[in-house]
């Protein structure tokens, strides 16, 4: 005989009661000398530390992670190639600021080009790949701020590809974060050279200026920035057992105390939080009755893996409920989505989704229907 399973299922992830949320001790944030600053989870997008995280500034040499994504796009395309030859021109080559020593007539690869642009942070090889992409500087402009669209980055402007000062040129900690976790989940073979310690063109080596590389091993990024309209800025990114943080400590007063505050953010991140994937797709949840089909139970899973983040220590808290119908009838088709499932920890809701239908179940024979009916009629 069949039984009807309930509308909403609650299940633990491990034995044990939820706590509520404002009972969780846990460390506050580091109390850093900067003018703003935020640390997120690359996986979940969880914030674990922020302030004035959304607050307009100029963003420095930070703009030139958008100048590598751009590229980047052109490359994945097919409107650039790697070894593609770029002339440089007397503009690029006249940039004041960081160079990477092009020479004016020259031709350049832009696999070269873009190591000159991540590595040595050249002021000159951002602006050679800018011209040759678009034409001028100002309509390379348009495409970063394009892209800046396309990753939801709301709060930024970009008027030239280095950023070298400029009122109408701004970002925020929030927005270069996002930039930041998009480039190292779509573009991982570029955020490789953001991990290179030095890089040498025209007989001319410059060390990365990023010197949490020589003084972290997990960290393997990002980029540094300076202007005095920005301060010393360094977005930075680090994984550690698997969990991967991004960092950005802007408008600091010198080179060493960017480091210390960005180091400060991630020993405070990786020593309080942890992530992990609880379920994949593929993984049945559970199986609730189907009638009308030729089967009588329909597997229950989830359309993605899902991750979360979460205090050290309280994962046997983790609450999970799954809200689906009391049962289904068929046809159904694998993919459909047929609930969600929600996880808790405390008061708070860590992490929403949606419960998919595992397999596709035809409509059975019309004398196995005519009984569901009855045992529908009667139940």
């Amino acid at each position: 005989m069949r039984r009807l399973g309930l509308v909403l299922v609650f299940f633990a992830l491990v034995s044990g009661s939820a706590v509520a949320a404002n009972s969780i001790p846990l460390l506050p944030p580091p109390n850093l000398q900067a003018s703003s600053f935020l640390l997120i989870d690359a996986d979940t997008n969880k914030v674990l530390a922020e302030h004035n995280a959304r607050e307009r500034s100029a963003p420095a040499s930070l703009t030139k992670i958008m100048t590598g994504y751009v590229v980047e796009e052109e490359i994945r395309r097919g409107r650039l190639g790697v070894e593609e030859r770029v002339q440089i021109s007397v503009n690029a080559w006249r940039t004041g600021g960081s160079k990477m020593f092009i020479r004016e007539g020259t031709s350049v690869a832009v696999s070269e080009l873009l190591r000159g642009v991540i590595i040595q942070s050249g002021n000159d090889a951002s602006v050679a790949l800018a011209e040759h992409i678009a034409g001028s500087e100002d309509q390379f402009a348009d495409l970063m701020n394009q892209q800046a669209q396309l990753l939801n980055m709301s709060d930024t402007q970009f008027r030239n590809s280095t950023g070298l000062p400029d009122e109408q040129h701004y970002s925020t900690a929030w927005d270069l974060a996002l930039l930041t976790r998009a480039l190292i989940k779509n573009h991982p073979e570029q955020y490789a050279l953001y991990s290179q310690k030095s890089y040498t063109y025209n007989n001319i080596e410059q060390p990365n200026r990023n010197r949490l590389l020589w003084r972290d091993r997990s960290v393997d990024g990002v980029k540094t920035g300076f202007t005095n309209a920005a301060g010393y800025c360094l977005v930075a990114s680090a994984e550690r057992n698997g969990m991967r943080l991004i960092s950005v400590v802007l408008g600091t007063e010198n080179d060493e105390a960017r480091m210390r505050e960005s180091q400060k953010l991630l020993s405070y991140g990786f020593r309080n939080y942890e992530t992990k994937t609880l379920y994949q797709p593929g993984t049945t949840l559970q199986e609730q009755p189907i009638f009308y089909g030729e089967v009588e139970a329909l597997p229950l899973g989830v359309a993605e893996d899902v991750i979360v983040t979460f205090p050290k220590g309280y994962y046997q808290d983790i609450d999970a409920s799954i809200s689906v119908p009391a049962y289904f009838e068929a046809p159904i088709s694998k993919g459909d989505v047929l609930g969600t499932i929600e996880l808790r920890l405390g008061d708070d809701v860590i992490y929403a989704g949606d419960v998919l239908a595992e397999i596709d179940v035809e409509e059975s024979g019309w004398l196995a229907q005519f009984g569901d009916y009855i045992f529908l009629l009667f139940d």
